[in-house]
């Protein structure tokens, strides 16, 4: 049996990622309708997926953390000004999310990672090479350090749009 939509929210509390804090605001459904496709496009990437050592490559998690700056853009743009830019709102928690969490981790990890995969031969596989590479285990440890703040971004997407309850 289908589930009723979420209520409108009257008023929102949640925590934020990459010491943001909090913030408390009401919520309309512009910013419900922003919130809840900003969620789903994080939460079904591989990025906010805890990456066990031996699953995928870091360049997968990589390339799905960078597509989120684009799709990010593409929702806030078409969803317009009523998402807002300050902090109290969905576009200026969703711009924070990028400026201040996932662009200096890209702007540290892509180049590096960029330049030791310029290093392959190709006498291995690219999963090969980066497993040979010294410092894969800091970036998979930093990208699940990353994970964690994207999943209380996740969450406060989803308190926002309405499908999850507040942490108490």
């Amino acid at each position: 049996m289908p589930k009723d939509p979420p209520a409108i929210l009257k008023s929102v509390s949640v925590n934020l990622p990459f010491g943001m804090g909090g913030a408390t605001w009401e919520a309309d459904p512009t910013e419900q309708n922003a919130a809840w496709e900003l969620y789903i496009e994080l939460v079904t990437r591989i990025a906010v997926q805890s990456l066990d050592a031996q699953q995928g490559t870091v360049r997968e998690a990589l390339s799905s953390l960078y597509t989120l700056f684009g799709t990010t853009r593409d929702i806030l743009r078409k969803a317009g000004p009523k998402v807002g830019a300050s902090r109290k709102s969905v576009g200026g928690i969703a711009i924070a999310v990028l400026n201040q969490g996932l662009r200096p981790f890209m702007s540290e990890w892509h180049p590096r990672l960029q330049a030791w995969e310029a290093q392959n031969t190709g006498d291995l596989s690219p999963q090969e090479h980066e497993k040979a590479w010294a410092e894969e285990p800091t970036l998979r440890a930093e990208l699940e350090n990353l994970r964690q703040e994207l999943a209380t971004y996740a969450h406060a997407l989803a308190v926002i749009s309405g499908v999850e309850e507040e942490k108490p």
